[in-house]
């Protein structure tokens, strides 16, 4: 076998290899003498099929299905020899491929980078120092009242809060339009399920209450016909009504699966849940720094390969996310480009991450699994119920030994890294864009 590497570009790379005539032909002719045993032709007892009969009959098939295993036996051979990595499947092109003569065929294929760890000490990270306060409990118990909270009807001007019942009608440039029009409509102000100018223009009205307001549409609202527009609606009030918060009390508590202990019971229990998700809002937020910095620290090539690969994972994503009961086989085909960045970061993550464990001779902390699996656990009603099923599905199981890996991978860049603590408040840390 003789083998030639070229590189074309970047990280592509042809393999050229000849296998030598004998070696084709002997394979050839050993696979036509199994066939010669086995096949009925008309006019020849079986086995008794002359060997120019078989050739005629199966020569090219059997000779293209001998080159085919043989460009990848010995494409194998080559890149163990040549020490190359490839990432993704090559693409064959057979030269020769005629009796007597050798067979010659390119192999076109992508490596891996070489990927040489540089600037950990560079990174910067800010970790959140953040605790849960007496404060952010509070908070919470006043989001657990308006999740349980009822209407009360009023006849008083509306403000943010209130509900109201009313009838729009909308016009652009004097035309009504589609999805301009509704009856009954309930409307919580404050909600903000509206476009821009639309809740404050009808906050104060009351029922029975008659108004046109002028409001304009965003330039990026989804219907192009309306981007930008001026819009007029015609308003009409039927109702309006003002939440009631139900009391903070032990029937309360009882709304949340508290039987016993009262409201100290359920405070204990939101505050282990704050905290359980602050710990992992913390670790998210230091962990997007880290691959950051990782990122930015260390440039490198992509394969194409692997990156269209990411994409099609991200795309299916995006269909099973957006696409609900759909049979995926009636959704539009998600164009690559939405893609594209996300997907190329992910996979230059993927590959400093990789040669973080590599170079760090990283191993699976069993510990590490151990408290990852417990702490998604917990925030089922039966957490042991769920390690036992963690531990016993192979699959789930390795996909949280990778996860663990990737953490411990992540703790060790952070060692190197200079890390200053930032004092932060628990609402910036878990609603960050509502305070953008």
């Amino acid at each position: 076998m003789q083998v030639s590497v070229e590189t074309t570009q970047g990280l592509e790379r042809k393999v050229s290899i000849s296998v030598p005539a004998e070696t084709v032909d002997v394979e050839v002719k050993n696979r036509l003498r199994q066939i010669a045993k086995t096949q009925k032709i008309n006019g020849f007892r079986p086995g008794k099929v002359p060997p120019s009969v078989i050739q005629k009959r199966y020569g090219q098939s059997v000779r293209q299905e001998v080159a085919g295993e043989l460009m990848q036996r010995h494409f194998v051979e080559a890149i163990v020899a040549e020490k190359l990595n490839p990432a993704g499947r090559p693409a064959f092109v057979a030269k020769s491929n005629e009796e007597g003569k050798e067979l010659e065929f390119d192999a076109t294929f992508e490596i891996y980078p070489e990927v040489e760890l540089a600037g950990l000490e560079t990174i910067k990270v800010e970790k959140p120092a953040v605790e849960v306060t007496e404060a952010d409990l509070d908070e919470m118990f006043v989001t657990l009242q308006n999740q349980h909270k009822t209407w009360k009807e009023n006849k008083r001007k509306t403000k943010k809060g209130d509900k109201l019942t009313l009838d729009f009608n909308g016009r652009v440039d004097g035309e009504e339009f589609e999805g301009g029009k509704a009856e009954a409509f309930e409307l919580e102000l404050g909600a903000g399920r509206m476009i821009p100018g639309f809740e404050k223009e009808v906050t104060g009205m009351k029922v029975g209450e008659e108004k046109t307001i002028s409001v304009t549409f965003p330039e990026d609202y989804h219907a192009e016909n309306l981007k930008g527009k001026d819009a007029e609606f015609d308003i009409v009030v039927h109702k309006t009504e003002g939440p009631v918060l139900p009391k903070i009390d032990e029937e309360f508590a009882t709304l949340f699966g508290v039987e016993e202990g009262g409201i100290e019971a359920l405070r204990a229990e939101v505050q282990k849940n704050m905290e359980r998700e602050l710990t992992q809002a913390v670790k998210a937020k230091v962990k997007e720094q880290v691959l950051e910095g990782l990122v930015s620290a260390n440039e490198i090539d992509t394969p194409k390969a692997l990156v269209t690969q990411e994409i099609d994972v991200l795309r299916q994503q995006a269909m099973q996310k957006f696409g609900g009961q759909m049979d995926p086989k009636n959704m539009p085909q998600l164009p690559a480009e939405m893609f594209q960045e996300q997907a190329e970061r992910r996979v230059k993550v993927g590959l400093l991450l990789g040669e973080v464990i590599k170079t760090n001779e990283l191993k699976v902390n069993d510990d590490k699994v151990k408290e990852l699996i417990e702490s998604a656990a917990s925030a089922y009603e039966d957490p042991k119920e769920v390690v036992d099923y963690y531990m016993g599905n192979q699959e789930l199981l390795q996909q949280m030994q990778h996860v663990a890996l990737e953490e411990q991978a992540v703790e060790l860049i952070l060692e190197k890294a200079a890390v200053k603590n930032k004092k932060t408040a628990f609402k910036d840390i878990m609603n960050p864009q509502a305070n953008a």
